[in-house]
């Protein structure tokens, strides 16, 4: 079905949920449904299996989401919901989303089971039970082989971004997992393009499934409140060129996407050459120095993050002012992917493009399908404003220690205002991961916190602190 619901239709109200759900859709500030959550939901709440075309950004987690909380029973202790995603990065997401939906709901207890970390605690909590397991097919199918998750209580399985777990090949350990369920659970599968395999996955294990489609305007039409630019370069003047954008138009927050990795590290050194806090995102770092990398970024302690595509595939950055297209993608829906990370939740975003004579016929099929023209500055106008050079906000210190030490948010903001004598507006955000815990602090006081902390007591006893930035290889 295509789907292109009236605003009447549109208000969470109108679906069965209960008014404890509804409340807090309305304190989260969910005030209507996004196309794809008007579309999927009532039929996904009606416990019909779906297959639903949506692309990152369009509210396709809480649309799962909020259909598999409707049908779990908080008060047994087994896996009742499993979602698949393709990476850890998304899966960390879909975790975080589903816990703020799930705060209307008494103790419901949500794990992420995903490679990368030790497999031991993540045993141990299945061991103590859990409502709904979030994870990667790898480490879930490591973990079903162990027999530390079972599926027996299974009533909803949900697969995000389908066509990358098929590009990654994960397709027999989907169908393997598939198989150790239920039969009479519910399948949600979501996926924002449609090859060959997802016919394959669903004529495997699907039952009937209802299919959810946005319609073309609705799926290739950049928000209109994202300002777009163009430059035309020569090859040889692409990567200074980014460094000109920056200069004139200061974003705080920009990612810049390239075609290839080693397009992403030539970018990097050039915008480190001149003093930036630049970071690269690719496929060929290690998971630890991908995570580092995400959360420097997140808090606003990197000002450009320089990124493949498949890199940054499932990403969703809060307040991103900018997006550069550093080569034109051949993928007309993949700049629509790109530029939509920014111009989110109602903000004015900034979509700047470089492209050289070769990319022109890129540009035409993208004009095309958008359905207006790119509009055009010279590179040779562009003036640096005023501000000297462009740094972030925000510096991140990493304190040896986090989950595994059960060190919590409310022990690190407490160290730094308490005894170490800092304002709270001068912390930004604290992530905890299970060996390491990382916080953001105003850039003009990094060093002296380091300091402070060191020489203080975190949950009573002495931790090492550095800044991110003197590690060298990432800063």
């Amino acid at each position: 079905m295509n789907a292109t619901p009236s605003n009447d239709k549109l208000a969470f109200a109108a679906l069965p949920l209960s008014a404890a759900m509804l409340t807090n859709l309305e304190q989260l500030g969910y005030s209507q449904m996004t196309p794809i959550q008007a579309a999927a939901l009532p039929l996904a709440l009606e416990g019909h299996d779906l297959i639903a075309q949506a692309q990152t950004g369009s509210g396709k987690t809480a649309a799962f989401a909020l259909s598999l909380l409707h049908r779990l029973d908080a008060s047994r202790f087994d896996v009742q919901a499993l979602v698949l995603c393709p990476t850890r990065e998304l899966a960390d997401q879909v975790t975080q989303e589903l816990r703020r939906l799930a705060r209307a709901a008494d103790n419901i207890k949500i794990l992420t089971l995903c490679g990368g970390t030790p497999m031991k605690p993540q045993m141990d909590s299945l061991g103590f039970g859990c409502h709904i397991a979030v994870g990667t097919p790898g480490r879930v199918m490591d973990h079903l082989e162990r027999g530390s998750l079972n599926l027996k209580a299974l009533n909803t399985l949900v697969l995000d971004e389908a066509d990358r777990m098929l590009d990654m090949g994960f397709f027999d350990d989907i169908a393997t997992v598939a198989k150790q369920a239920p039969k009479k659970r519910q399948t949600l599968l979501f996926s924002a393009t449609y090859p060959e395999g997802i016919a394959s996955l669903s004529a495997q294990f699907m039952r009937e499934p209802k299919e959810v489609k946005l319609s073309a305007s609705a799926a290739t039409q950049a928000p209109a409140q994202i300002r777009q630019l163009a430059f035309e370069v020569r090859e040889d003047q692409r990567l200074h060129a980014v460094s000109q954008l920056l200069a004139h138009f200061r974003p705080a927050s920009t990612i810049a996407f390239c075609n290839t990795k080693q397009q992403c590290r030539d970018l990097v050194d050039v915008l480190q050459g001149q003093g930036l806090i630049a970071m690269a995102l690719h496929g060929d770092l290690e998971q630890r120095d991908r995570d580092q990398v995400l959360i420097q970024f997140a808090n606003r302690s990197c000002s450009v993050l320089v990124a493949t595509d498949v890199a940054a595939r499932g990403l969703d950055i809060a307040q991103l002012e900018c997006v550069i297209n550093v080569d034109m993608t051949p993928d007309m829906e993949v700049h629509v992917h790109r530029i939509g990370r920014t111009g989110r939740a109602g903000a004015e975003g900034l979509a700047l493009s470089l492209a050289s004579l070769d990319e022109m016929g890129r540009v035409g099929r993208i004009e095309q399908m958008l359905g207006r023209e790119f509009k055009w500055q010279k590179l040779e106008d562009l003036t640096p404003a005023p501000g000297g050079l462009l740094l972030p906000p925000m510096d991140t210190l990493q304190i040896l220690g986090g989950r595994k030490e059960k060190i919590r948010p409310g022990d690190i903001l407490g160290a730094l205002t308490g005894e170490a004598g800092f304002k709270s507006e001068q912390i930004g955000k604290i992530n905890i991961t299970e060996f390491h815990s990382y916080v953001a602090v105003a850039r003009d006081i990094a060093r002296e916190a380091v300091k402070r902390l060191s020489n203080g007591k975190l949950k009573g006893r002495k931790v090492k602190v550095r800044r991110m930035a003197d590690l060298g290889e990432l800063a």
